[in-house]
């Protein structure tokens, strides 16, 4: 596992996940049988990874990933780097015959991200890209609801994602300064288009079009040594795309916004039928025949309160970790051979349309997202 000292690759992945289902007991196959994880966590920071073995009960840990690199003991390199170190390792890994589990984006460019879905598919090893939001239960409600034709025909998608980042000036950031330096792969073009092409290829439908102006809202903020630096990259997003069947989606991504809605991240589905909104935990529905009815008139005081007539979709089933439930089915993937649909292509593709949101950005124009 290299790159687990970063923020994510702490908390999501070993702590989470790894750490998660060792306590566990592994991942469980039949009555007797189970996937059990041994990890060897890789960093450059030798006291982070003492640490992180303390708090993980991981009892091996290096900080030279050549020294590991071709241990036929591990059969599978992850990869939860900055970007710009993530596909030479990835790379190095295939060479020497590891299966790839990834976090995203997983390359700088469509072409470098491409490439390595190629050599690794080529060198008949297994290989898959973190998809987490496919498994957060507000995104698996929504799955339900369309399973069971409640939207009848989807026509719009909105999602409004994000939160006020502190510039550090008084109120300390509590997101790394990388983020937002361009030069260091930072923006959030590049990292949230990428989500939200998973969500919308596996819900909603394939993208075929983007539209997509970017933002620098706050032009200087201060790094981790307290040392002011130059905004260079994007700090918000507004994104418009067309999906096959008609679906129109509008996401808003911005790390400048202050929340008022119910999560950091909402997704508004609305259909002939009905309309949902899904949180990262929660949903909530209003059917056609609950669907109020206004009148335009600002000249008396709105007499219904338009949270009235939604509810809650219950609680039906038992819901994990998303990062941790996506591990375990890529362990299943390696040990047993069942499926596993997002891999390295499909991170591709999202690297894919952070590119064609950056070229509409710069060209004030629609794009077209090609079939890879």
């Amino acid at each position: 596992m290299n790159g687990v000292t970063g923020r994510m690759g702490t908390n999501q992945h070993l702590l989470r996940s790894i750490k998660a289902i060792r306590e566990q007991g592994g991942v469980k196959l039949s009555a007797d049988e189970v996937i059990m994880p041994d990890p060897i966590l890789v960093g450059r920071n030798e006291a982070k990874l003492k640490d992180l073995c303390e708090r993980s009960g991981v009892e091996k840990y290096t900080t030279d990933l050549d020294s590991v690199i071709n241990d036929p003991h591990y059969q599978i390199y992850f990869d939860s780097q900055v970007t710009g170190r993530r596909a030479a390792a990835v790379k190095k890994a295939i060479e020497a015959g590891k299966n790839i589990y990834c976090e995203k984006p997983t390359g700088t460019s469509t072409e470098e991200a491409l490439e390595l879905y190629e050599i690794c598919t080529k060198a008949g090893l297994k290989n898959g890209v973190v998809q987490d939001k496919l498994w957060l239960p507000g995104m698996l409600k929504l799955k339900r609801l369309m399973e069971n034709d409640f939207f009848g025909e989807i026509l719009s998608v909105r999602g409004e994602f994000g939160y006020w980042v502190f510039e550090g000036h008084s109120v300390p950031a509590q997101r790394p300064s990388w983020n937002y330096r361009k030069e260091d792969d930072g923006g959030i073009i590049v990292d949230m288009l990428c989500h939200w092409r998973y969500v919308l290829d596996h819900l909603f439908g394939k993208v075929k079009a983007v539209s997509c102006l970017g933002a620098t809202h706050i032009e200087e903020r201060i790094d981790e040594q307290g040392k002011p630096y130059k905004a260079t990259a994007d700090d918000a997003c507004y994104a418009t795309f067309e999906l096959e069947g008609g679906i129109i989606a509008q996401f808003n991504s911005s790390w400048t916004t202050r929340v008022r809605r119910d999560d950091l991240l909402t997704l508004h589905v609305d259909g002939t039928k009905g309309s949902a909104v899904a949180g990262l935990r929660e949903c909530v529905t209003q059917h056609y025949g609950n669907t109020p009815k206004p009148v335009w008139n600002p000249d008396i005081a709105q007499p219904i309160d338009f949270f009235d007539g939604w509810a809650k979709v219950p609680e039906q089933e038992l819901f994990d970790n998303a990062f941790k439930a996506q591990w375990e089915l890529f362990l299943k993937h390696i040990v047993i051979d069942t499926p596993f649909p997002w891999d390295l292509k499909e991170g591709a593709k999202g690297v894919q349309l952070a590119e064609k949101g950056i070229e509409s950005w710069e060209k004030r124009c629609w794009v077209d997202v090609e079939e890879l």
